[in-house]
């Protein structure tokens, strides 16, 4: 049986993160990955003859700075098509908003003074109480019973950063981290289109509304990352989500890894109490010292390791992890480039969003809690194409958007609703851009059972889990292993599952490398 040091099940952008830091410790590291291709859920997938889209994750706003900087991603390929992207709040009527990138500016029509001079204080506000949960991105989370030793320090590193927002800062920071996103907005601005946009970045990828509790940490959530060095900016990465992974890849590889696509693991093996290696499903076993799965935590534990292996509160506490997608993904290949009612072509390398005021996003939560799509979605909409022309043959364009709400658990069945939630999805965009179903070429709807299929995403959910605060920092995935090392000796976790979440991040890689070279040493 082949021997490693170290075996990394999945090669997606955690997998690959993961797999790279271990190698420059002086690892042997092989790569499993089940697709004939790396990536995951980050990866660039054709919708017709020439035409390219991100098949899942489409904007880069979280990649960690450290990752990107230790392993030269730059030096491997990463370029971005556009950065600092604006986002154009669209309106029916033509009176679009648009909410400048970095400079915190509102433009268009019928703005108010007072909301165009709030908001630039009221954004740089939630940066700052977003930048409390960067130290703890980048690190293992501390446990909560019995700490000690770097526990300690890692909570009172926490403490330190919320205590240093300062008396006013520090105490509305403790007033509003709990509650939900409407009732801030409803506060602050008049503007429904600025709201609903605001409210869509809290709930977009979960299953929340804007009025459910918590909804605020999980905007702050997406506030603490950055791109291209800049927080809460969005970027598009040049030949779309796929090229992160292929620089990534490259990377690994530089430093040493070994990379096996079409090698699904069927089974973790075990003897005398720890790890020993893998079984694939073609029945060949690769040996090695210590095993890390960027694959989902339930389907790692549960799944490939087996529950005979773990005590019975820890069995329940997984299954019982929220994991149900309630997004979908839309592609269209168009034949020229679409135009908007009254929205200028400069801003169409920006990000599109339909969520005409938190209400609005709130109707469209409610069906999907019995069960139902939404009638009138909320829609977060790129043309990749428009920055990015490797994307598309010359003269046509592609559409990457994310819909919400679409439950994973559909009572009338994806086999039979998934095309008519397509042609909903479309007819709403047509009340923006009126003519854009003629231009339509090729279209591919990804529901949430698609997801989970196509992408190995359990439930469809695109972050491995739900990011709401009872699934975050130390209590992510669950208690019991979210420090990254399991109860099984020589058994790590490494996905989007794991701490700090979802997004391409690649911290969970990085975090739990450091946590594998702690636990079990260097060569």
């Amino acid at each position: 049986m082949a021997s490693s040091n170290a075996i990394i099940i999945g090669g997606g952008h955690n997998g690959l993160v993961c797999a790279a830091y271990l190698a420059r410790a002086g690892l042997s590291v092989t790569v499993l990955e089940a697709d004939h291709e790396l990536g995951g859920a980050a990866k660039t997938i054709e919708i017709a003859p020439g035409t390219k889209v991100s098949g899942c994750a489409h904007i880069l706003n979280q990649l960690h700075p450290k990752v990107v900087a230790d392993l030269q991603l730059e030096e491997f390929g990463l370029e971005y098509a556009a950065a600092d992207m604006d986002t154009v709040a669209l309106d029916s009527d033509g009176k679009h908003l648009v909410i400048k990138g970095g400079d915190a500016e509102l433009s268009g029509d019928g703005i108010t003074t007072g909301d165009r001079e709030v908001w630039p204080e009221f954004r740089a506000r939630l940066m700052r109480f977003a930048d409390t949960l960067k130290p703890i991105l980048g690190q293992t989370p501390p446990r909560l019973k019995s700490p000690e030793g770097r526990d300690s320090l890692a909570l009172a590193k926490l403490g330190w950063s919320v205590r240093k927002l300062g008396r006013d800062d520090m105490r509305e920071f403790l007033r509003v981290i709990l509650i939900n996103v409407a009732d801030l907005l409803e506060d602050e601005f008049e503007d429904d289109r600025l709201k609903g946009a605001v409210a869509l970045d809290a709930v977009l990828g979960t299953h929340q509304g804007p009025r459910s509790p918590g909804s605020l940490f999980s905007l702050l959530y997406r506030y603490a990352g950055e791109a291209l060095g800049q927080q809460g900016a969005l970027a598009l990465p040049k030949g779309g989500m796929g090229a992160v992974t292929q620089a990534l890849a490259q990377a690994a590889e530089a430093e040493g890894a070994s990379i096996v696509t079409g090698a699904m693991v069927e089974k973790i093996l075990v003897e005398d109490d720890r790890v020993k290696g893998v079984r694939l499903a073609t029945g060949d076993e690769l040996g090695a010292d210590c095993i890390v799965s960027a694959a989902n935590p339930r389907t790692t534990l549960l799944g490939m390791l087996g529950p005979e292996h773990l005590d019975t509160g820890l069995v329940r506490r997984l299954r019982n992890i929220r994991m149900q997608g309630n997004a979908a993904k839309l592609h269209l290949a168009l034949d020229g480039v679409p135009e908007f009612k009254n929205l200028d072509r400069l801003h169409l390398d920006g990000r599109l969003v339909i969520a005409p005021g938190i209400d609005y996003v709130e109707r469209a939560f409610n069906p999907s809690k019995y069960g139902h799509y939404s009638p009138e979605p909320v829609i977060e909409l790129t043309i990749p194409s428009i920055a990015d022309p490797s994307l598309a043959p010359a003269g046509k364009h592609v559409v990457s958007a994310v819909v919400q709400y679409a439950p994973f658990e559909l009572k009338a069945g994806w086999d039979e609703a998934s095309k008519a939630f397509q042609e909903k999805v479309i007819d709403l965009i047509a009340q923006y851009a009126p003519h854009i179903r003629e231009q339509i070429t090729a279209a591919q709807l990804l529901t949430p059972a698609d997801l989970e299929t196509k992408f190995r995403l359990p439930g469809g959910h695109w972050h491995h889990g739900e990011l709401a605060i009872d699934q975050m920092l130390m209590l992510r995935p669950v208690p019991g292993v979210a420090q990254y090392a399991t109860p099984m000796p020589g058994l790590y976790l490494c996905s989007a599952g794991s701490h700090p979440g979802g997004g391409v991040m690649g911290a969970a890689g990085m975090n739990a490398a450091a946590r594998v070279i702690e636990l079990e040493g260097r060569p």
